[in-house]
């Protein structure tokens, strides 16, 4: 029987946001000066800086140095209350939202922002056999699983010959490039010292990319300066290569050529969050809800959607992209126009300014871009990435910590407490042990190191390795 959750009634229009994310956030604290009751639902009961999970899982970063409680954020904001929870479905006659726990909340207004998931395109075993960086969880247990690896290959260093220390990253966007420049980082300098036994020159770093350029939304000389960087770095990098397939202890590509590897990071591209499917209303690609130039669900004037799960599209007719900054833009706008139209006037399209792009690629290595066609690359952006990326974080605390780390890893190449931690909740569903078909170890091609090609280790029968290393813990643009 759904319970009816009645937060304490005032004589001011409700505004239920769901979703703490950078646009939740963003439109509950521009209603902070509104007479108006916002109510913010989450599932987590706290705020994650997702720009900065690949340093958690290369363990450049703690997880409590990215993340930040949402009552600590809203705290000093008088109308607004947090609430935790998981929307499940939404009754639009009765203006009802239906959490997991049977319980609801009615709203005057209310803000989908609910964030996204990993689009794996229906390509097979890309769900069961690889990891993402979409919340600190994933973050969380894919530094333990690398850390494994490494303890693994110290009890046995035969098995790096079968590429237990290949590591391959799907996708060459901003969080491909980031991820694959800080892990490589994280084997050269700090396992160099953690493992001093082991031949880590064998260790070896993977970037699929689809296209013909790496972060294919920077102009062509930050993308060309992405890819000479990373190969100087030693980072494998196949242009031009497409994933058709992921087994938990190989990689196939479109070409018939094969990567072993029990380390598949997806880094390819997002959809909207389950939520978006369970309303019964319009969709476009990846899921997005399909908004006019308000950000308001068509028919439903009360409904705003806006961050991951909004197709909200520029003035040319173009989908924005899944970006922090037009999150928080959005949720400002949608602020605005709620305020506006309690005020009786028009409401206004949402218009979006870029502010920029960047992007690290590693140590005194970034790329930056800015409008009037402003444009560094180097040691300079590099330090531009980092004054930024402290500046938005939420809490004096965790900047204060950030920073301090960054200063000890730039001076000592040190890195955070290297802890293993097992979530066996977390763990992904079980597969079968997959033999490789004859037939595709007589097409494979050998790939060429630095280039587009990647040799695969000659190896033991496969089922060896099996016995030997425990089953990958669970574990993002189309190509």
């Amino acid at each position: 029987m759904t319970q009816i959750h009645t937060p304490p009634q005032t004589k001011h229009k409700r505004v239920v946001i769901i979703g703490g994310g950078f646009a939740g956030l963003s439109l509950a604290r521009e209603l902070r000066k509104q007479p108006i009751e916002v109510v913010l639902v989450d599932k987590n009961n706290y705020h994650t800086f997702q720009p900065l999970l690949y340093q958690v899982a290369t363990a450049g970063l703690e997880p409590e140095e990215i993340t930040y409680p949402l009552r600590s954020i809203v705290q000093g904001q008088k109308n607004v209350r947090f609430r935790l929870g998981e929307v499940k479905r939404v009754d639009w006659k009765q203006k009802r939202v239906y959490l997991a726990d049977d319980q609801s909340l009615s709203y005057d207004y209310l803000i989908l922002a609910a964030g996204a998931t990993p689009n794996y395109f229906n390509i097979e075993g890309a769900a069961e056999n690889s990891y993402t960086l979409k919340s600190l969880s994933d973050a969380i247990r894919l530094r333990s699983h690398i850390l494994q690896l490494f303890e693994k290959a110290d009890q046995d260093p035969s098995l790096i010959k079968k590429g237990i220390l290949n590591f391959v990253i799907v996708g060459g966007g901003p969080t491909g490039v980031e991820m694959a420049g800080a892990l490589t980082e994280l084997i050269q300098h700090t396992f160099k010292r953690d493992y001093p036994h082991l031949p880590l020159d064998k260790a070896k770093v993977v970037l699929i990319e689809a296209g013909d350029s790496l972060i294919s939304m920077f102009k062509e000389e930050s993308s060309a300066h992405a890819l000479e960087r990373l190969q100087e770095s030693g980072v494998h990098v196949a242009l031009g290569e497409r994933v058709v397939r992921i087994s938990d202890n190989a990689v196939y590509l479109n070409s018939k050529k094969m990567i072993y590897s029990t380390t598949t990071i997806w880094a390819v591209g997002v959809k909207a969050a389950p939520l978006a499917d369970a309303l019964s209303v319009e969709q476009t690609r990846g899921g997005r809800i399909t908004v006019d130039f308000n950000l308001r669900i068509p028919g439903r004037p009360n409904t705003f959607v806006i961050g991951d799960m909004a197709a909200a599209m520029d003035k040319q007719g173009n989908l924005l992209p899944q970006l922090a900054s037009v999150a928080q833009q959005a949720g400002k706008h949608v602020a605005k126009q709620i305020t506006r139209e309690l005020d009786g006037e028009e409401l206004q399209s949402f218009v979006f300014k870029n502010p920029g792009q960047m992007a690290t690629i590693g140590r005194h290595a970034a790329v930056a871009e800015f409008p009037g066609d402003i444009r560094f690359a180097g040691t300079f952006a590099w330090f531009t990435w980092l004054v930024l990326h402290l500046a938005v974080l939420f809490g004096f605390k965790n900047r204060m910590h950030v920073l301090i780390s960054w200063i000890c890893s730039y001076f000592s190449n040190c890195r955070g407490a290297r802890l293993i931690l097992n979530e066996p909740s977390s763990t992904p569903a079980k597969t079968k042990p997959y033999r490789i078909p004859k037939e595709g170890i007589k097409q494979k091609e050998p790939l060429r190191p630095n280039v587009q090609r990647v040799a695969p280790p000659q190896m033991d029968p496969l089922e060896r390795i099996h016995a030997i290393i425990d089953r990958s813990e669970h574990v993002r643009r189309p190509f």
